[in-house]
This record gives C-alpha cells, sequence and structure tokens, in this order.
C-alpha cells in the first residue's frame, strides 16, 4: 500500500478515499463540543481529524506523467493547502486545490524516479488513487518512526504547502517516517489520540502541549498537571522505551501575561505542562519560549499565535537538531 501517515481509511463505491488520522471508530467517545458540520452530527476534532497533514505516497515510476483526482471542500477551514508533488525528495510540483472535484496532472521528467504526493493539510479532503501514465510501483516508507501531536501549530495550515510544514521539513531532513497528529484547536489531550500514538509504532514522540489548552481555558490549574501526566502515562503503556519530548507552548508576543477565563497565563500553562510531563522521568521537556524569540515571533507570526510560511521554516530549523539527538 503506497499511503502512509494516517491510522484509518473509508474508501466509498466511487473510489474516493478519505484518509482519517484518528480512528473514527471512536467518535463515540468524543462527547463534548459537538457540531452541525456538514449536515450530521460531528466533532471538531474528527474533522482535523480526516484532515490528512501529513499523508503522502510513494511510487518508484519512469512515467512521464501522473494524475490525481482531489475531492475538496472548506468545510471549518478558511482556505483549502494545496498538494505537492516531490521527485527524488525534491518539490517538483505544488497544484492548487479548489472547492469541488478536480483533476490534478503533473508532468514528470524521463528516467525512472521516486515519487511522492502529499496531500493538503488543510480542507476536507478525498482523493482517488493516482494514475501515471506507465508502471508505477508503490514504495514503503521507511526510517524511524516519528509520532508528533499538537494544535494548529503542528497541523501548520499556513505552510506553503503539505511537505513544508514544520513536522514535514524536519521529517525529511531526518529520513524519518512521519505520523503528523496536529488538529487546529483542538489539541486538548483527548484519550483517542493519546491511544491513537500508545498503539502505532514509534521511535520517537513529540507532544506539543498547551496552547490550545490555554485559548479553550480546557483545564484550570488544579486539573491541567493531572491531564497532562495521564496522556503521557498512555502514551507511555505503549512504549516503555521510546523517548518522548513534550514541547510548552512558544511564545506569542501579543498573549504573553494576558489570564484566560481560568485564570491562567501563557506561562502558568508552560509550568504545569512540564509538572505533569515530568511525572514521568524520562521525559524531554523543551522550552517553546527557547524555539523562537519574541522579536522573531513579531516579524514571522501571521497573527498573534500562528507562524506563517517562513515561521514554521525556521521552527523545523531550530527543532530538528534538538529532536535528532532524542531519538532512539
Amino acid at each position: 500500500m503506497s499511503w502512509t501517515g494516517y491510522q484509518h481509511r473509508d474508501t466509498d463505491a466511487a473510489g474516493w478515499t478519505t484518509f482519517w488520522r484518528l480512528d473514527p471508530r471512536g467518535e463515540g467517545f468524543a462527547l463534548t463540543d459537538w457540531t452541525g458540520y456538514p449536515d450530521r452530527p460531528g466533532h471538531r476534532l474528527w474533522v482535523r481529524a480526516a484532515t490528512p497533514a501529513g499523508v503522502r505516497g510513494r511510487w518508484r515510476t519512469s512515467a512521464r506523467s501522473v494524475c490525481l483526482q482531489v475531492r475538496a471542500e472548506h468545510g471549518i477551514y478558511t482556505g483549502i493547502a494545496p498538494v505537492d508533488v516531490l521527485v527524488d525528495g525534491t518539490l517538483h510540483a505544488r497544484r492548487a486545490v479548489q472547492e469541488g472535484q478536480q483533476r490534478l496532472e503533473v508532468d514528470l521528467e524521463p528516467g525512472a524516479h521516486e515519487i511522492e504526493i502529499w496531500l493538503p493539510q488543510a480542507g476536507v479532503i478525498a482523493v482517488r488513487e493516482p494514475v501515471f501514465d506507465g508502471t508505477a510501483d508503490p514504495v514503503a516508507t521507511d526510517g524511524p518512526h516519528w509520532i508528533t501531536y499538537g494544535s494548529s501549530i503542528t497541523q501548520c495550515a499556513g505552510a506553503d504547502g503539505p511537505s513544508e510544514t514544520w513536522p514535514a521539513l524536519v521529517a525529511r531532513r531526518q529520513g524519518w517516517n512521519l505520523r503528523a497528529l496536529g488538529f487546529a484547536g483542538e489539541c486538548h489531550l483527548d484519550p483517542i489520540a493519546a491511544r491513537t500514538i500508545r498503539d502505532n509504532p514509534a521511535d520517537l514522540i513529540s507532544l506539543c502541549l498547551g496552547i490550545n489548552v490555554f485559548g479553550g481555558s480546557t483545564f484550570s490549574g488544579r486539573t491541567l498537571p493531572s491531564a497532562v501526566e495521564a496522556f503521557v502515562a498512555t502514551v507511555r503503556s505503549g512504549h516503555p522505551e521510546t523517548p518522548i519530548v513534550v514541547i510548552t507552548p512558544l511564545v506569542a508576543p501579543n498573549v504573553e501575561g494576558k489570564p484566560n477565563e481560568v485564570g491562567l497565563t501563557l506561562d502558568t500553562v508552560r509550568d504545569l505542562v512540564e509538572l505533569g510531563a515530568r511525572r514521568d522521568p524520562a521525559v524531554t521537556v523543551v522550552d517553546g519560549r527557547d524555539i523562537l524569540t519574541a522579536d522573531e515571533a513579531r516579524e514571522l507570526y501571521a497573527d498573534d499565535l500562528h507562524p506563517g510560511p517562513d515561521g514554521y521554516r525556521l521552527i523545523a530549523e531550530r527543532l530538528a537538531p534538538q529532536l535528532a539527538t532524542r531519538s532512539a
């Protein structure tokens, strides 16, 4: 099977496949924050989970072109991310994706090459299997397994393309097999996310925790450390020897020092996340304030919290060596 980076796939009778980064059969356990999207009840986490951030396929082929059919909706997103096509590890083509059904055609260079197709990191997306104009053999994704969990800053909807999110850039640089569990606005320590990490192979696990908890006032000072401890303990139960790195929220200059609805500032959230994470003595904690400076954030953020494309590139540059030194 050529596609990787997902937990479950649904393929309908017409051949359209939705890649779920969490198992939708667990949706019955999502009991809060229900919406009416699109015409049925649905948890916002599950809309994010059906967005194929980090999902990609790899083939070896001498074909001169490839065609990918995509069906896309904005859903709860403000925009739809593009599809990236890489040839021998280098970005070869980036195709914009519009709402509706479309065919994306990409000409390939002569000779045998390894082709990667990275699916959009934003939008409600379904695809049909790509069609090459010659023989194409699926290539298994190798390298150490890396799972990273977090918020919109891990999903990276504002990156230029799916192969240039910070997790994708780190994984490509290090030769790691990425599973990207970034859920915009929905990094609230959900048990289904912890179980997904627990139940999948991992040589390195990174958890970017706290920014959605701060923004959503999800936990109080009383409950946040124990919620982090429980999440990490679930993950650890499936990975007794795997390095786990917890990253606290990046600097957010226009928000720092301002209490949320339960009275927590970002600094307090950072402290409480670290307190809960260090209940596992083998966990490494990275202070998010050390990844970007306040001046860099002011220059590179698209808004109060979210980096733009150059910001995600700099995050990858800063985090790649830190994560590499902690990989198994």
